[in-house]
C-alpha cells in the first residue's frame, strides 16, 4: 500500500491529489517549488512505473510546468527526481529566476528555507487548485499519503 515518505509529509503541503500523483507545495517559500509523488508502492525511479503511468507522470509533470510557467513567470523550470535524501519516487518543479538566491546552481542549501505566511500559504494553494483544474487537471485536495488511484 502506498504511504507517502515522512521526510516529504514533513517538508510540504498538499495541494491536491491527481489522477496519479498527489501534488505537494515545498514549505520553503524562497522558491515557486511544487513536488509530484506518483501514488505507487515501493517505487524509487521513474523507469519502474509501468508504461502507462510513466506516460501519465510525464503528462501530469509537462501540464504542472504549464501551470507554474503561466503563474510565476519564470526564466526556467528545473524538473528533477533526484532521491540521494528521500529514495521514494517524487519528482521537483521549481521555478526559477536569475533574481533568485541560488541562480544558476541548486537551490538545496543554498539559502536557509522560510516558509510561507499563513495567509500566503492559503493564497497560493487556492490559486495552484485553480489553475490546476483549468488545464484539466482535477486537484481535490486529500491529506498526504491517502490513495484514490489503482495501485500497481
Amino acid at each position: 500500500m502506498f504511504d507517502l515518505d515522512e521526510r516529504l509529509r514533513a517538508d510540504t503541503h498538499a495541494v491536491g491529489d491527481l489522477q496519479l500523483s498527489l501534488v505537494l507545495l515545498n514549505r520553503d517559500a524562497n522558491y515557486p517549488w511544487i513536488i509530484l509523488v506518483p501514488r505507487r508502492e515501493a517505487m524509487t525511479e521513474v523507469y519502474q512505473l509501468n508504461a502507462a503511468d510513466r506516460a501519465l507522470l510525464l503528462q501530469e509533470s509537462c501540464t504542472l510546468a504549464e501551470v507554474m510557467v503561466a503563474l510565476y513567470q519564470p526564466e526556467k523550470i528545473n524538473i528533477a527526481t533526484l532521491g540521494n535524501q528521500v529514495p521514494q519516487l517524487h519528482m521537483h518543479h521549481l521555478a526559477r529566476y536569475k533574481t533568485d538566491a541560488a541562480w544558476p546552481g541548486p537551490v538545496w542549501g543554498k539559502v536557509p528555507a522560510i516558509n510561507h505566511s499563513a495567509g500566503a500559504l492559503s493564497r497560493r494553494l487556492d490559486v495552484l487548485r485553480a489553475a490546476l483544474a483549468e488545464h484539466g487537471l482535477v486537484a481535490n485536495e486529500l491529506v498526504p499519503g491517502t490513495t484514490r488511484a489503482k495501485e500497481n
